[in-house]
């Protein structure tokens, strides 16, 4: 991507060339600047998939301009798998992560896990052409729970050191709840302190409803991501129509309950400073998700949010 700035530069030399950050410099006139790719995280389109199918769920997503999609909570059938693969060759679409938990999230959840399928997962991902894996939480009974929290922080380090065997890497995917604190420190950066292998998949929204600048805290994982979720932060409007102001305790719930996922652009995040900040931090792909679209269709909401990117100038990220 090309973008003009002034600087005057002398030199005897009219090819040389000067590196500064990110940017490359040339005196025979313009500047490129690396750009990253934006996609889609499939967790919203899952009710897509199920009435769809992948493979027309993908074609509908090419369609809207994403070309990288991140999986998850899709299950990874052999039937899924092909589709993806199919869809992904013939729309052009990268498959940039797919997920997996290190253990179940509850006591005998069903689903795929790094302990129980390490060579099924490994294999996906081959299958797909794809070198990011991430887990999208820590086992629920861990949190909380210092003890349990520094078992899993080593099993993920683990995965994390043998899936690079396998020219994978493995992030792990931020809430708000990393944010509580242990001793004055943030459970995620304990997390990122207790290892060097695992990298960081923030989530732009989850960080902000931890009270925490996600521009700034972006800034400070350089070096440790590869994945970046991007999702706006709105306050809602309250529904008080069937509130009877006698019962506060109600109406409090309400007051206190307005955050909602929105759109990009939609919301008070400053989606341009977060996307550079992330990029300067070392981000390669930007993924578009809602957690909830609260009855609007998700291939609209991705829409609105395109547009908002590109519209920040994002577009040749797509």
């Amino acid at each position: 991507m090309l973008k003009k700035v002034n600087i005057r530069l002398e030199s005897n030399h009219p090819h040389e060339t000067i590196v500064i950050r990110e940017k490359t410099i040339n005196t025979n006139g313009g500047i490129s600047m690396k750009k990253g790719k934006i996609g889609v995280q499939m967790m919203m389109l899952k009710g897509k998939v199920e009435e769809l199918g992948a493979y027309e769920t993908m074609r509908q997503v090419s369609e809207l301009g994403y070309h990288a999609v991140e999986i998850s909570q899709i299950p990874m059938t052999p039937e899924n798998v092909a589709e993806l693969k199919r869809a992904s060759e013939d729309f052009d679409i990268k498959i940039a992560a797919l997920s997996a938990a290190v253990e179940p999230m509850l006591p005998g959840m069903p689903g795929e896990t790094l302990t129980s399928d390490f060579e099924k997962i490994v294999g996906d991902c081959k299958t797909l052409d794809c070198n990011y894996l991430r887990i999208g939480m820590m086992p629920l009974m861990a949190m909380g729970n210092i003890d349990k929290i520094m078992e899993f922080i080593s099993k993920a380090e683990e995965m994390a050191h043998r899936l690079a065997e396998h020219g994978v890497e493995l992030y792990y995917h931020t809430h708000h709840l990393e944010f509580q604190k242990f001793d004055g420190e943030y459970l995620l950066d304990i997390i990122k302190n207790n290892t060097t292998k695992l990298g960081f998949e923030l989530d732009v929204h989850w960080i902000q409803r931890a009270g925490v600048n996600p521009v700034e805290f972006v800034k400070g994982y350089t070096g440790r991501i590869s994945l970046l979720h991007l999702k706006d932060y709105r306050i809602g409007q309250m529904d008080l129509s069937d509130i009877d102001f006698k019962d506060m305790a109600k109406f409090f719930d309400i007051f206190t309950n307005t955050i909602e996922f929105a759109e990009l652009g939609e919301g008070n995040l400053d989606i341009k400073s977060i996307i550079e900040a992330g990029l300067e931090s070392g981000a390669q792909y930007f993924l578009v998700e809602q957690d909830d679209t609260y009855s609007r269709d998700p291939f609209e909401c991705l829409e609105i949010s395109a547009n908002h990117l590109r519209k920040l100038g994002f577009g040749e990220w797509f």
